[in-house]
């Protein structure tokens, strides 16, 4: 998969740096990610780039959307670059699937670490949950995830509490 990674990247980059990016063929390359894709935020975060990246594809689309889809195409630049570049210097950790509550809070943004409020929780949510909402462009499996996810940890927040 570090390969597919490494030729979505390259892909990326030849689109971000053109002068009039192909936004048809950044299409392609998203959606590839949103369904191959082995990275649950990099699914995540293709999908999400879709509805734009398909509105700045067509031949009528104006400026703030060419805009838009170029700031989400950086951000699926930055977030591929994560995964690509080595990391020098840290240890890697033994290979271990996340605990539930680090899944949820991968989900939603959140720091891995250290105790979160009920207003973190809840800022993260709407944040996402307006992109991921249905009516807003997403889809329901991610919006009820995100649900979940945040269900879940306001529930251990208020479990340590009491």
């Amino acid at each position: 998969m570090d390969r597919q990674l490494s030729e979505w990247k390259v892909e990326i980059d030849r689109i971000w740096s053109a002068d009039a990016p192909d936004y048809g063929e950044a299409v392609r390359i998203a959606s590839h990610m949103a369904g191959a894709g082995e990275e649950t935020v990099l699914r995540q975060a293709a999908s999400q780039a879709l509805p734009i990246l398909r509105a700045a594809a067509l031949a009528d689309a104006d400026k703030i959307t060419r805009d838009a889809a170029r700031r989400r195409l950086g951000m699926l630049r930055d977030l591929l670059h994560a995964f690509v570049t080595p990391q020098f210097g840290k240890r890697q950790a033994p290979l271990q699937s996340p605990t539930p509550e680090q899944r949820y809070r991968q989900l939603l943004g959140l720091p891995l670490g250290g105790r979160l409020s009920s207003t973190e929780i809840h800022r993260a949510y709407k944040r996402l949950a307006k992109r991921a909402h249905p009516d807003g462009g997403g889809n329901v499996k991610a919006f009820l995830e995100l649900s979940a996810a945040r269900d879940a940890l306001m529930q251990e927040q208020r479990a340590r509490r009491n």
